[in-house]
């Protein structure tokens, strides 16, 4: 089933810790590829035209297909999909979303890559090319036009079927595609996690965290293929591909993706005595059946279930380890050179290395449309910037309380100019003004009467001119030898005081001016005027 590379002559310590090597990666049914991802030279080749079944590792070619569709124009990153309950019926791994839950492209490429949902796959493949079945199409026309000649795909998440089968060749060949074709799109290889919610979810490449310079790419575990792993990493400016296919466990798929670069990137000049491999294309394919690992990976004999998200810190006891604990046949490969001279593959990921916040993902509508990935650099996923806590007080402080009025004009922004970022305020209500007095003269001012004469106002303050509705009235008589009826008739008498009788008129003498009388007989100067509280007062002013 196995076809292992020749051996060359090697001291005879190396040469042992290779042949102990090769054959225990026949006995457990590994297929391992190191190769320089500008130049596609292959520099370790273990079984890696052997068929394989691909598992998780095909949401790779998945989001290849997708992202060139993005780059073609036909979506966005902001596109949104809609759940279906195609989606919904697919097995775990999966984000659990009900039907009808919409999705943007750029969100649901981060779940996939990080937690490989098997539902978000089938969301993208529905959304990109209307169905499965062509999304599949799709992914074989760029399998052919790739050179993928031992790839075959029916479905965007990997589940297990016959039809889905590829090579450690075929993979290595995708992985340079998609740094080569879509270097602005490498930020979502290299997720450490994503927060979902309250939910924080962890990349299942856990050499993201555990070997310094690994930015990418997708695992996969089917209980046929065992553990998977597409891996890249950058070192000095050189950057390699790992494939390893079939390991035991997580952590043991770790380790000897960690030990395939440590090989590479601490070479002291022994390279000449390892075999030529030529270029990745080059290497001849194997007409063969995929091995089906069931049975090593979840049989009976298992302490638990093996699974994607299994403890990768655990490598004791697992199938493929020996007595000290170590990956098998991994651990016998001394790296040459004395400074990493005897140094275990699983001591490569003992470390945990500091990484960023987890990257926020969400369903629904972009929330910030345009800026769904910002790729720079070593192409990390880079959150959106927040504002620090004093910037954020300030904004805070100076925000105006929402019940009161706009204010007229423009309004400046917080931290800005006078007009700078001013926009247009909308104009506040009018105001209810209450109606002024109409006596509003100041104390002290004369009133004239309709004779032209002048009268003191010192009685009250709020007086108007004296009533001229009847002229006549106002006008004194000149002898005493008026009537005494029409003196008493025609003398003015103050407002609320009890009239007086002719012959107390008749013996009154002469008629006093009308500047004597009490000024509260003065208070409307016209039939217009008011009092202060708005009512009309001239017809209680009249003489009656």
């Amino acid at each position: 089933m196995r076809v292992s590379s020749p051996l060359v002559v090697l001291p005879a310590a190396v040469g042992l810790a290779l042949a102990v090597a090769t054959a225990d990666a026949r006995a457990a049914g590994e297929a391992l590829l190191l190769v320089e991802a500008d130049t596609g030279k292959v520099l370790k080749a273990e079984n890696a035209t052997h068929p394989w079944y691909p598992a998780s590792v095909t949401k790779l070619m998945t989001a290849y297909v997708t992202l060139r569709a993005v780059k073609e124009g036909r979506i966005t990153l902001d596109t949104v999909f809609t759940v279906s309950p195609n989606a919904v019926a697919q097995q775990p791994t999966k984000m659990g979303f009900a039907t009808g839950t919409q999705v943007t492209v750029d969100n649901a490429l981060k779940m996939m890559m990080v937690k490989s949902a098997n539902d978000i796959a089938v969301v993208l493949a529905e959304g990109v090319s209307g169905s499965v079945e062509a999304f599949a199409d799709e992914m074989n026309a760029a399998s052919a036009r790739l050179g993928m000649t031992q790839s075959s795909w029916v479905n965007p998440n990997g589940l297990p079927a016959d039809g889905q089968i590829t090579s450690a060749r075929d993979m290595a060949i995708l992985a340079r595609a998609v740094l080569r074709e879509l270097p602005e799109y490498e930020g979502y290889w290299g997720i450490p996690a994503i927060r979902f919610g309250k939910r924080i979810i962890r990349n299942t490449n856990s050499l993201l965290v555990r070997y310094p310079g690994v930015d990418g790419m997708k695992t996969g575990f089917i209980c046929a293929s065992g553990f998977n792993v597409v891996a890249t990493a950058t070192r000095d400016g050189r950057r390699l591909i790992a494939v390893v296919f079939g390991a035991p466990s997580p952590a043991v798929r770790a380790a000897k993706a960690a030990f395939l670069f440590e090989s590479a990137f601490t070479n002291t000049g022994l390279g000449w005595l390892a075999p030529s491999y030529g270029n990745v294309a080059s290497l001849a394919p194997i007409a063969a059946e995929p091995p089906n690992l069931r049975e090593e990976m979840c049989g009976k004999h298992r302490r638990r279930p093996a699974a994607e998200d299994a403890d990768d810190d655990e490598i004791a006891g697992m199938p493929g380890s020996n007595a000290t604990g170590e990956p098998g046949g991994v651990q016998a490969l001394l790296f040459p050179g004395a400074r990493t001279a005897g140094t275990k593959a699983s001591a490569l990921v003992s470390q945990t290395i500091a990484v960023g916040p987890p990257i926020d993902v969400h369903v629904g509508p972009p929330r910030r449309p345009g800026t769904a990935l910002a790729s720079t650099g070593a192409g990390r996923i880079v959150p959106p910037a927040k504002p620090d806590a004093g910037a954020a007080a300030l904004a805070t402080a100076t925000k105006p309380p929402t019940p009161k009025p706009a204010p007229k004009g423009l309004v400046a922004l917080p931290n800005r100019g006078p007009t700078a970022g001013a926009v247009p305020a909308p104009p506040a209500k009018p105001r209810a003004v209450a109606p002024k007095p109409v006596a509003a003269k100041p104390a002290g001012t004369a009133a004239t009467t309709a004779t032209g004469a002048t009268t003191p106002t010192d009685a009250k303050p709020a007086a108007p001119r004296p009533v001229a509705a009847n002229p006549g009235a106002a006008k004194p008589k000149p002898t005493a030898a008026t009537s005494p009826a029409t003196t008493a008739g025609d003398k003015p008498k103050p407002a609320g005081s009890a009239p007086k009788s002719a012959a107390a008129g008749a013996t009154a003498g002469p008629p006093k001016p009308t500047a004597a009388r009490p000024a509260a007989a003065r208070p409307v100067a016209s039939p217009a005027a008011k009092s202060i509280d708005g009512t009309d007062t001239s017809s209680a002013t009249r003489t009656q």
